[in-house]
């Protein structure tokens, strides 16, 4: 994938798994320009999870097309978004109304708490990160999704997705 190529690519998953950071990493090894999809949410869905109440499927609906819409333009996009259901990326993918990338940031419950426990400054409590497991369907075969395992450090774990990028 040459550096003019266009690119869509979603990294997904729990709170924690690391998106903003494999996010901002990637970008800047590709070029490409990385935006967090929690940005994107309204203040009332940040409201609910920051008082431990899990979104539904219509709370999160307009977000995940405003996070489809993001990735419509030409260009070089990463977009970190948890896109949990694959009915949630089918919304992605049907307002990018182009190919996009999932990749896939799976890891442990264990790592992934410890990880949660030891940030400060982000509204999505720990307590909800069971929800989040509960409510995962991670990418079938079938979505031509990445996955890839969390508990590489950083820079491998950059370096394995731009690889299999191509």
């Amino acid at each position: 994938m040459g550096a003019s190529d266009p690119l869509r690519l979603v990294l997904m998953g729990v709170a924690g798994s690391g998106k903003t950071s494999v996010g901002l990493a990637l970008a800047a090894l590709l070029g490409a320009r990385y935006l967090d999809g929690d940005d994107l949410h309204p203040p009332a869905n940040i409201a609910k999870m920051a008082a431990g109440i899990a979104l539904t499927d219509a709370d999160r609906a307009p977000w995940l097309a405003a996070v489809g819409d993001l990735l419509a333009p030409p260009g070089r996009w990463i977009v970190g978004c948890s896109a949990l259901k694959r009915s949630y990326r089918d919304i992605i993918r049907n307002h990018a109304h182009s190919p996009v990338i999932f990749v896939h940031l799976a890891g442990s419950r264990a790592l992934i708490g410890a990880r949660m426990a030891a940030r400060t400054g982000h509204f999505m409590p720990e307590s909800l990160l069971d929800s989040q497991f509960a409510t995962l369907e991670p990418p079938g075969p079938e979505e031509g999704a990445i996955t890839v395992n969390i508990a590489l450090p950083l820079p491998d774990l950059v370096a394995d997705i731009a690889e299999r990028l191509g």
